[in-house]
């Protein structure tokens, strides 16, 4: 299966402008930075997206559904999916601390963003040698689908957003920058 040169341009522009305007947006300097604090511009749009995040893990887990119920009936097929399971709620009670982190304003979301970054292959890693090893199949063929894909897309995107939580003064002055006390006294 080729992928043709039109593919890759309708990707670079989904995924490229994006990062050129949140880049760019970071890094432009405010006339007056103590005013660029709260939930507004990108953060507004990332604040959303950690809100949704958390809706798309659980309907993945409920999609699940049916494959579900086919490895109940393998041998050790119960084990299998309950540690599937507890990965996946796992990362969704991550995945609410960020979320909670965010909107209380904590100084401790950047660090729980990130964690919550490194989570993404650390658990769809964890899965795949879960299910491999508990079902005794090779991981070449629990790795079928767009099993590999997913994750890496969502790492990827997720990284865009953790260069600019790091980069950004909103979020900064936001979740305990310098002028957080100068500009919640205003």
């Amino acid at each position: 299966m080729q992928i043709s040169i039109w593919h890759w341009a309708i990707v670079l522009l989904i995924v490229g402008v994006p990062v050129f305007f949140a880049v760019r947006s970071a890094a432009k300097p405010s006339q007056n930075p103590a005013d660029l604090v709260g939930f507004g511009d990108w953060l507004l749009l990332l604040a959303i997206w950690q809100t949704l995040s958390r809706l798309r893990t659980l309907a993945e887990l409920g999609s699940s559904w049916q494959g579900y119920q086919q490895l109940m009936l393998l041998p050790n097929g119960p084990l299998a999916v309950y540690g599937e399971i507890a990965l996946s709620l796992t990362f969704v009670v991550l995945q609410v601390l960020v979320l909670v982190a965010m909107l209380r304003r904590s100084p401790r979301y950047k660090q729980l963003f990130l964690y919550q970054w490194v989570a993404i292959p650390l658990v769809a890693i964890l899965d795949v040698l879960w299910v491999s090893t508990i079902l005794g199949v090779p991981m070449s063929r629990v790795l079928a689908g767009d099993t590999v894909a997913t994750p890496v897309v969502a790492f990827i995107l997720t990284g865009i957003w953790v260069a600019y939580v790091h980069k950004s003064v909103r979020v900064r002055n936001t979740f305990g920058g310098a002028a957080t006390g100068e500009a919640a006294a205003a």
